[in-house]
């Protein structure tokens, strides 16, 4: 009998890079993911699943990073990249060789080898085809996948119920456009939650009615997660400070809420939504900048390339030395640390739990959600470790490794609790997204908001038995485009609603706000908030023109995603600010 339950969350989300940029970035990045995390996460449950190890895992993807996972044309750009890849570390053992470099030789000999796995594996074990891989893997019972926001859209700070209700419609739809059925989990990006009536002083906001609550319930969701703050109260932790010390807000201190325990599982009052909270300890064993385990300094430092290749060949060796003193990496000692802090951490576990359960006789349940990225891509060895944790959790006779549907199935909540506002940010609140050096763009997201509610609701599909004469946009009483061209409009319509999708995207502020690529987000916010700009005029002033044309044509090529999208979503809803 287990006294407990283990459940590991992996989200997954890269923002839409297709044909904008590739190094240092934009398509790199998805293909850095596909060849160090994806591909070899895949390989390990497989390689788990076939030795008869019951590897329960839940597995966020937005679907943003579905569509380009399943892109021709960044499928091949993936193809050239890990030959490349490939080529480059021929070319470091040749170069070593030369040099009698024989530590640095043989790491070469070691890329060169991790990289024709993953070549080997994308190419003859799950055909080119990752999502298909992920989707047979749920479909066998194996993992839970979860849904997510369209674009990732940081949805406590939309302006309007419809946007919120795209993002998560159009992430519904894609759903089960990849996986074959509809979701009943989801991941909120970056666990932003935001209750009814919340105040948060958005002008003209139309979100208060229903909240996020109504939103996911009307998509037939069933479960989410929060941090551990949104639950049991504290000074929040937040999952990137240490990762970006140069931004550090003033946490928001929310009051202890004594008797609410992430331990457990709740019913959210007034929606019946159930909620799993973060568990900060177990969270802190891996993120913890001074005591978790990436910083151990046998592991493959990340900060440090080689000027030639790009290759990593140096360790941590200790947080305290610069990057010129790092040591030269040594696999095999990094996989015996590796294996070392996985049965610390299955301890831990079965300790944590234990301890829960004799405090209060209840099953308990720790809910341990991680960027999947950091596994394998950040911290190499980091798939090694989630391994050997699954495996030690699959045998243990005290924890029942499951994932959260299968948690909830069998442990269904008894208790309710009204959620605050809350994400696992710094500081807890929205301080990462909204702030003195992303302010602007929140203007030009809430204005967007507010002209693909308008015409989305004015431009019905044909045949919805209205005559278009009776959809005025700006009060014009004619027509946009008469029958021979009404299919030029509904391409405008659609490519008008990928922008704004696009332009909502959480990826543009964070990036801003920690400086890690404050200038690309920039610019490509500013490309997606004048293409829908563009095609909006286009669309009002019933623009059939050559050059009009050829430029939907030019956008539809580069910004592809979502191709069955249905503009309709952005409608305002019934009973909203702009309804009444």
């Amino acid at each position: 009998m287990s006294t407990g339950s283990f459940v590991f969350v992996l989200h997954s989300h890269l923002p839409y890079c297709r044909k904008a940029g590739v190094w240092p970035f934009g398509e790199e990045w998805v293909f850095e993911a596909m060849a160090e995390t994806y591909i070899p996460l895949l390989d390990i449950i497989s390689d788990l699943v076939e030795g008869g190890v019951p590897a329960k895992l839940t597995i966020g993807l937005t679907p943003v990073l579905l569509d380009q996972l399943r892109d021709p044309y960044m499928l091949f750009r993936f193809d050239e990249y890990v030959e490349t890849k490939i080529a480059a570390a021929e070319a470091d053992i040749a170069r070593f060789e030369a040099e009698s470099e024989g530590r640095l030789r043989d790491l070469a000999k070691f890329y060169r080898d991790r990289y024709e796995k993953v070549w080997t594996s994308f190419h003859e074990r799950y055909r080119r085809d990752i999502v298909a891989a992920f989707r047979s893997l749920q479909d066998e019972g194996h993992i839970e996948l979860v849904a997510g926001a369209a674009t990732h859209a940081y949805l406590p700070l939309l302006a309007r119920e419809s946007s919120v209700y795209a993002q998560v419609k159009i992430g519904c739809d894609t759903y089960e456009r990849c996986f074959g059925r509809r979701p009943v989990g989801i991941w909120l990006p970056e666990c932003g939650y935001r209750p009814r009536d919340s105040a948060v002083g958005l002008p003209g906001s139309a979100f208060g009615d229903t909240g996020i609550d109504g939103v996911l319930a009307a998509m037939g969701i069933r479960h989410f997660f929060v941090d551990s703050h949104a639950i049991q109260g504290g000074t929040p932790v937040g999952m990137y400070g240490a990762r970006f010390p140069q931004r550090q807000p003033v946490p928001r201190y929310i009051p202890s809420r004594p008797g609410f325990t992430t331990y457990l599982p709740y019913s959210v009052s007034g929606s019946g939504l159930l909620v799993l909270g973060r568990n900060e300890r177990t969270a802190l064993q891996v993120w913890s900048s001074e005591w978790g385990y990436p910083g151990d300094g046998n592991y493959r430092e990340f900060h440090k390339r080689d000027s030639i290749s790009g290759f990593r060949y140096w360790k941590v060796t200790s947080r305290l030395v610069d990057l010129g003193a790092k040591e030269i990496y040594q696999p095999e000692a990094a996989l015996g640390r590796a294996k070392e802090h996985a049965d610390h951490f299955v301890a831990l576990v079965e300790r944590l739990l234990g301890e829960f359960h004799r405090d209060t006789g209840k099953h308990g349940v720790i809910v341990a959600p991680f960027d999947v990225e950091l596994f394998g891509h950040w911290w190499m060895e980091g798939l090694d470790w989630l391994r050997w944790v699954l495996e030690g959790l699959a045998r243990s006779e005290s924890v029942e490794l499951t994932t959260a549907a299968g948690y909830l199935e069998n442990h269904p909540p008894v208790g309710q609790i009204d959620l605050v506002e809350s994400s696992w940010g710094m500081g807890g609140g929205h301080y990462i997204w909204d702030n003195e050096a992303t302010g602007w763009m929140w203007d030009e997201i809430h204005s967007a908001e507010v002209e693909i509610e308008r015409i989305a609701a004015a431009l019905r599909p044909a045949g919805d038995g209205r005559d278009r004469a009776e959809r005025p946009i700006h009060n014009q009483a004619q027509p946009l485009f008469d029958g021979r061209t009404s299919g030029l409009e509904e391409r405008l319509l659609r490519q008008a609603a990928r922008e704004a999708l696009l332009l909502q995207s959480s990826d543009w502020p964070f990036l801003v706000t920690t400086e890690q690529a404050a200038d690309y987000a920039s610019r490509r916010f500013l490309e997606h908030r004048y293409r829908f700009a563009r095609l909006l005029d286009a669309l009002e002033r019933a623009d059939a023109m050559p050059e009009t044309i050829r430029y939907l044509e030019e956008i539809e090529a580069i910004d592809a995603v979502f191709p069955d999208i249905d503009p309709a979503a952005f409608a305002a809803k019934q009973g909203s600010a702009s309804q009444r």
